[in-house]
């Protein structure tokens, strides 16, 4: 049985950021996608945890993580969430100076890059699932003008202030929000299993909508593509066919782009597919830790 530790770090704003290690070894680093918790990565947990320590963690606002933030005002660019990496890193693994692996779901992704940029030589292997590396909204769904669209619910969001959680909340708690999100094919309805994804919308519906809006603005307005050329660590970039929210255009620019990249589509897969193909994903990373010489076969 993996061991299991637990921990709070603070970072320098005083903020506490909650983390949980399952296992034991070189450290394997999760970030979340925006509005997310831990709950999406228990597949590689089960699957690596026997064999590294798997670092899970909540942002600043979200989990188990200090929720006491200022949702108009508190800093949730990536910047500060790369920077809050650091701290969780530092706190899980006090006294260990040496290689790390990066997996990022989503937004994570962006925030394992500008992490990059303060480990460097530090990372093993990089692992990039379903996401981008910046202005995300730019490519959001394919659709040329997703930033004004946002801008303009942020917008109404922020003035409706408090009353916006009112009226989002039930929503995302109705009977309706898994029949709403599986028939417009949000996730795959197939593979996805309704206990996996439901605690997504349970996290989500804790979470400040001005707070959420600020958070999901901040990936737009970041980017890691200067970065690419200059990471030296393999890199893996898993695309899913159906993901509406970053298509396979942007995967393709990534493995073009970093000097040794790999790129693997996910055959019907959606922007939830870390739990909807966890099998798939966890067989392609483990060939990049064979590779690495980190897994035997």
């Amino acid at each position: 049985m993996s061991i299991v530790r637990t921990g709070q770090a603070t970072a320098e704003d005083g903020v506490y950021l909650s983390w949980t290690v399952k296992g034991n070894g070189i450290p394997f680093v999760c970030c979340n996608g925006v509005g997310v918790s831990t709950f999406f990565w228990k597949y590689i947990a089960e699957s690596l945890s026997d064999r590294f320590a798997i670092l899970t963690w909540d942002y600043r606002g979200h989990g188990d993580s200090d929720r006491d933030l200022d949702p108009l005002n508190a800093d949730m660019s990536i910047k500060r969430h790369a920077k809050d990496l650091i701290h969780v890193l530092k706190d899980a693994f006090p006294d260990y100076d040496e290689g790390v692996l990066l997996i990022g779901h989503s937004m994570g992704c962006q925030v394992n890059l500008e992490a990059y940029r303060t480990l460097q030589g530090r990372v093993l292997g990089i692992f990039h699932l379903l996401g981008t590396a910046g202005n995300a909204l730019s490519t959001f769904g394919g659709f040329e003008y997703s930033p004004q669209v946002f801008r303009a619910v942020r917008r109404l969001v922020l003035k409706l202030g408090h009353r916006s959680n009112q009226i989002i909340h039930p929503l995302l708690l109705s009977p309706i929000a898994w029949p709403f999100t599986s028939k417009l094919a949000l996730v795959d309805p197939i593979y996805t299993k309704y206990d996996d994804f439901i605690p997504y919308l349970e996290h989500l519906a804790t979470i400040d909508m001005r707070l959420f809006m600020n958070a999901i603005w901040s990936i737009q307005e970041h980017s890691a593509w200067d970065l690419l050329p200059q990471i030296e660590c393999p890199v893996l970039v898993i695309a899913a066919e159906r993901d509406d929210f970053t298509p396979i255009s942007c995967a393709q620019k990534i493995t073009n782009t970093i000097p040794d990249a790999s790129l693997v589509v996910l055959a019907d897969g959606s922007h939830a597919a870390l739990i909807e193909q966890p099998e798939i994903i966890n067989y392609h990373v483990n060939k990049v830790l064979k590779r690495l010489s980190l897994l035997n076969d």
